[in-house]
């Protein structure tokens, strides 16, 4: 084995060993028994286990901030985006070197601070910070709280995927949706200007009340346009500050996610209602055509059996013979006048001509 070929495997087994027992639970002796060599090799190479442990630690910290600021590099793509690509960069690196990971999130020798994973977060929580000032300054945020964001957002995305590594009962991308929905769901409803609402020496509960309380006892009606926690006026039209006026509670600030919901769902109830008012009219038009279809076709039906009527009588008169559907007997009528009312509904007569007709005939 070459000198570069011993060097690289004294690194893989002492990482392992710095990943699962800590730095000042491993000794030279165990490196040297794991790698097969003597303590002199090591020394050789590192110096001890100082040596060593410097230069596993400096080679994932580099690997680690090469990773998330890669992640962070493109300030192009949507802010969302940038929260998804930095969760599954986290995640890639701690599925792709558990054991390099475990060393940085161990403890250190207290003699290098500047080796420590806490100075690592310090670096990435920087780069972060500057994400999250440029954002502030857009939306009216405050700037001068950036650092304390950036430091709660990499400290939440760390201790969770420490967490994770111990497990991996999820997949990656499950996780990162999970740290995508907290972190960019917080970002998205940030007030300007926060406040403790039921703690502290002034919560805002505490003058809400006072102040319905005043207003009760002056006979005031509450205000409509409530002062929320951001300073700011509630937005009219928001069913959730509606209803919280009505209770005499005032809502944390307009939600504009909230407010794009209910317009997008009042749009839709309202094409609903014109697609259903459109389908009656022309279900109504089509019973109207149908009707008059009817009418007219029994118009027809009628003035053809008047016509063929008034044909076949034209026809009898012409012909010098009687009509039997009107008048099955003219002598007959004449000798019994009764007869002329005594018809069925179809024109022949009840009663049977009588035998002496036909024989005065």
């Amino acid at each position: 084995m070459s000198a570069g070929e011993r060097r690289e495997q004294l690194l893989t087994v002492g990482r392992a060993l710095f990943a699962h027992e800590g730095y000042e639970a491993v000794s030279v002796e165990e490196i040297a028994a794991k790698a097969g060599v003597s303590k002199p090799i090591v020394y050789e190479h590192f110096g001890g286990k100082e040596g060593l442990y410097a230069v596993v630690v400096d080679r994932e910290m580099r690997a680690f901030t090469t990773t998330l600021a890669d992640a962070l590099s493109d300030a192009s793509v949507p802010p969302q985006q940038i929260v998804e690509r930095t969760s599954m960069a986290l995640l890639g690196y701690i599925e792709n070197n558990p054991e390099g990971f475990g060393v940085l999130v161990r403890d250190s020798p207290t003699t290098d601070p500047d080796g420590s994973f806490s100075s690592l977060l310090g670096d990435v929580s920087t780069r972060v910070e500057s994400l999250l000032a440029r954002a502030f300054r857009v939306h009216g945020i405050p700037v001068e709280s950036a650092p304390y964001y950036a430091q709660m957002l990499v400290g939440m995305t760390i201790f969770v995927g420490q967490y994770w590594a111990d497990r991996h009962d999820i997949d990656k991308e499950t996780l990162a949706a999970y740290i995508s929905n907290l972190a960019w769901n917080g970002l998205a409803r940030m007030h300007r200007h926060p406040r403790l609402r039921y703690e502290g020496a002034h919560p805002l509960e505490e003058q809400l009340r006072a102040r319905k309380m005043s207003a009760d006892k002056n006979g005031q009606a509450p205000r409509t346009s409530p002062t929320t926690q951001s300073g700011t006026k509630a937005v009219p039209g928001n069913g959730s500050t509606i209803a919280a006026v009505a209770a005499g509670t005032i809502p944390a600030e307009p939600d504009r996610h909230e407010l794009k919901a209910e317009y997008k769902a009042s749009k839709r109830r309202l094409k609903a209602e014109y697609k259903a008012s459109k389908r009656a009219a022309k279900a109504a038009d089509a019973v109207r055509a149908d009707a008059h279809t009817e009418s007219s076709a029994g118009s027809r039906t009628m003035t053809a059996h008047a016509s063929q009527t008034a044909h076949a009588s034209q026809t009898s008169q012409a012909s010098g013979t009687p009509d039997t559907l009107n008048a099955p007997d003219a002598d007959a009528h004449s000798a019994d006048p009764h007869t002329k009312n005594a018809q069925n509904g179809d024109g022949t007569n009840n009663r049977a001509p009588q035998e002496g007709q036909h024989a005065s005939e």
